[in-house]
């Protein structure tokens, strides 16, 4: 279920609309100054540090097990040996993938963000036509937790939202059925930074 109410957060439980709540916690999913190269650096920095633990592994655990599952025979029907080397597979496979998604992301150019619409980064303030209010961030699909507000721009919501302006109303689609939502405040990244 991708919303949150306005006022907490329902991992903490605790307001989420009060200034020093919003500067200190995270969960609020709440933006603070030059939020857009933030999300970009914390995103590099969170596929980097998988790419070194899997690059540990690959280089030296499985190594191990490799040679390990070797000594114990014929390797045509050695089912720790396949695991072992599946494995190596896939963790080469997700390395590939991490490296290329930190390229992309460290070039994503956050000025090229609408200033005035919803778009990366921007916090929408919205009312359901059941009169709900929830309040989502628009963030990349690695970010995403909807539990805290942070919806993925790939997302049903996301998608609906993304071009939207203040005061404009969206019909979105989701496995549960169409929603309603209405946009009564739009806080991009630009916003913030000034």
């Amino acid at each position: 279920m991708e919303r949150i109410s306005e006022s907490t957060s329902s991992v903490s439980g605790r307001a989420c609309n009060t200034p020093e709540h919003q500067l200190k916690d995270s969960t609020c999913g709440t933006m603070t100054r030059g939020d857009g190269d933030t999300m970009k650096e914390r995103l590099i920095k969170k596929f980097e540090d998988e790419i070194q633990a899997l690059n540990h592994e690959l280089k030296l655990e499985l190594p191990k097990e490799i040679k390990r599952a070797r000594e114990l025979g014929d390797l045509r029907e050695n089912a720790e040996y396949a695991a072992a080397k599946e494995r190596q597979r896939l963790v080469e496979a997700r390395i590939s993938m991490l490296q290329k998604r930190v390229s992309e992301i460290a070039l994503l150019n956050v000025d090229r963000i609408p200033s005035d619409r919803a778009g990366f980064g921007s916090t929408l303030h919205v009312i359901e036509s059941t009169g709900e209010k929830l309040t989502f961030q628009l963030v990349m699909p690695e970010d995403a937790d909807a539990a805290k507000g942070l919806i993925s721009t790939t997302s049903p919501i996301g998608r609906a939202l993304l071009g939207k302006k203040e005061g404009d109303s969206t019909t979105v689609v989701t496995p549960n059925g169409n929603r309603e939502l209405e946009i009564l405040k739009l806080v991009t990244i630009h916003d913030v930074a000034e």
